[in-house]
């Protein structure tokens, strides 16, 4: 049964701190164009072609965990060994823009990773890939494809589907501290919020299920106290 959630340093409030912006444009990435109908249907049929036998599985790394893309009948609670949460996409659009990059989050090598496996109902695979897809891979080619991996639940290893960085893409970025990570986040804004709204809703829910993730902790601590410095409460007189 998960545990109570633990109180975040990182709230609603410090979120509502961050500027608005307006939607930044499409960014011009080096050769990365954006994906067309043609693109998204032959992301689905590689995905579905390369589908195990039997139920289809997808490993919920962040946003999908909060803000599912696709229906599911049944969840568990998965880790995957040899991956680990990274912020590590370049975003200038989604929750970050030219003056201020965001880091969305995917899989990287190395480490261990626990976090949510959705099951697809039978029946739906292809409308809920549809879904997926579309929501998953805006540009190509994809910075982050969506991949089969192991992993292991309380009921028995299962293969599911995860999406992991492409080390090759120029959207990656490694090599930064938490800290370094942390200052990057707690000031990217996006047409689609910001990146202090992402770490908060992920760690927030993997809380609700009683998944720790040490270094998301960490991260949003920092974040926080960053937020604190760049746009202080405002303070009745």
């Amino acid at each position: 049964m998960p545990l109570k959630p633990r109180p975040l340093h990182l709230t609603a409030d410090h979120v509502a701190r961050i500027p608005v912006i307006e939607d930044p444009g499409q960014p011009n990435y080096p050769g990365i164009r954006v994906a067309t109908d043609a693109d998204y249907n032959a992301e689905v049929a590689r995905i579905m072609d390369t589908a195990p036998a039997g139920d289809f599985w997808i490993f919920a790394l962040s946003s999908l965990i909060w803000n599912p893309a696709t229906e599911y009948d049944q969840q568990r609670i998965a880790v995957a060994n040899g991956w680990h949460r990274s912020f590590c996409l370049f975003d200038q659009r989604w929750r970050g823009n030219p003056k201020q990059p965001g880091l969305m989050m995917c899989l990287d090598r190395g480490g261990s990773c626990r976090s949510i496996a959705y099951r697809i109902p039978t029946g739906t695979i292809k409308a809920n890939m549809d879904k997926l897809v579309r929501r998953e891979m805006s540009m190509v080619p994809n910075a982050f494809p969506g991949r089969w991996i192991k992993v292991a639940t309380a009921e028995g290893p299962l293969t599911a589907l995860a999406f992991a960085i492409n080390r090759k893409s120029t959207r990656y970025v490694g090599g930064l501290t938490l800290a370094e990570r942390a200052d990057r986040l707690a000031q990217a804004h996006g047409w689609k919020g910001s990146m202090a709204e992402y770490v908060l809703s992920t760690v927030q829910k993997l809380e609700e299920y009683g998944i720790h993730d040490r270094n998301l902790w960490q991260i949003q601590r920092m974040v926080a106290e960053r937020i604190d410095h760049h746009y202080p409460p405002h303070r009745e007189v």
